[in-house]
């Protein structure tokens, strides 16, 4: 499956974040964007064919990982990742029009959401009631109907549901960013020389130093691991799987090499995908590193050439 086919699902109502998102991705607008109640729905309606692709949240800079989404990909379902998506995230303190802060008894927002604006809600809201909803837009559609309760979102939900911004940009941290991933059921993008693998390993022995012999294949070939997240691997207490993302492609002989040598050595492996990885700079990374692959590609040929026959 290419990520451009089928029914996009992703976290409604509309005006969430995971909406402006997916809307920065001009080759899937064409598509149905169906909006679901949770990431968890999302997914499982990806895994069960319900919808074609699914988009979610994965990792924010403030928060970390969304681990409802990690675990469902880990666990729940087999769901492989197309292509990711980084967003400037804004958060704003939103009201029915003519709430000032001091008339704000309560808000609410996305678990995630409120976190990120944990201290802005102690200084300037304290002792206030700060409420979990499914996503920022369902917070906003609930400010919209009780003009005591306040919502922390995106600006385009206040646009939708009619709320006023009564203080804008109040994350606790600037240049707060979130990931998604969009996902489908099988199919792994083609590489273009600045990608991402994302795999769940989970170490067949418990036993001193089984961690470090797993990643010491990757220093080995000089892999860099972007990212290094632990979760309960649900059979007993104390018994944790590992989360890897790292630089490459599962068609990179380096990256196929190594990860052939964890599985037959140290550890189950889980493949959530190889996909193109977004980032400064990145269609200057993958013009440069096609042009040296091509290079590399072409010295290989001429010494092979010389093979007597």
């Amino acid at each position: 499956m290419t990520a451009t086919n089928g029914r996009i699902g992703f976290l409604g109502p509309l005006g969430t974040f995971t909406e402006q998102a997916l809307r920065t991705q001009t080759d899937l607008l064409d598509r149905e964007l169906i909006p679901m109640r949770t990431f968890v729905d999302v997914l499982g309606a990806t895994q069960d064919g319900e919808i074609d692709l699914g988009f979610v949240a994965i990792e924010n800079a403030i928060e970390g990982t969304v681990n409802v989404t990690l675990d469902t990909l880990a666990f729940d379902t087999n769901l492989l990742i197309q292509r990711e998506v980084v967003l400037d995230i804004t958060m704003n303190l939103m009201a029915a029009p003519g709430t000032a802060l001091e008339d704000i008894r309560s808000v609410a927002s996305h678990p995630v959401a409120n976190a990120q604006c944990r201290s802005f809600l102690q200084t300037k809201l304290p002792g206030i009631d700060v409420n979990p909803a499914n996503s920022t837009a369902e917070a906003a559609q609930a400010a919209s109907q009780d003009p005591t309760t306040a919502a922390l979102g995106p600006a385009i939900a206040g646009e939708r549901y009619g709320l006023d911004i009564v203080a804008a940009d109040v994350a606790d941290v600037s240049d707060n960013q979130t990931r998604f991933i969009l996902v489908g059921r099988e199919g792994v993008p083609r590489p273009t020389g600045h990608d991402r693998t994302t795999l769940v390993l989970t170490a067949r022995e418990e036993k001193p130093g089984s961690l470090v012999q797993i990643l010491h294949e990757f220093s080995a070939r000089n892999i860099n691991l972007s990212k290094l997240t632990s979760r309960p691997a649900r059979t007993r207490l104390g018994n944790y799987c590992f989360i890897i993302d790292m630089d490459g492609h599962i068609a990179d002989d380096v990256v196929a090499n190594c990860l052939r040598n964890v599985r037959a050595k140290h550890a189950d492996v889980k493949f959530l995908g190889s996909y193109p990885a977004t980032g400064e700079d990145s269609n200057q990374v993958r013009a440069e590193a096609s042009e040296a692959w091509q290079d590399a590609a072409d010295w290989m040929d001429s010494l092979r050439s010389q093979i007597v026959r």
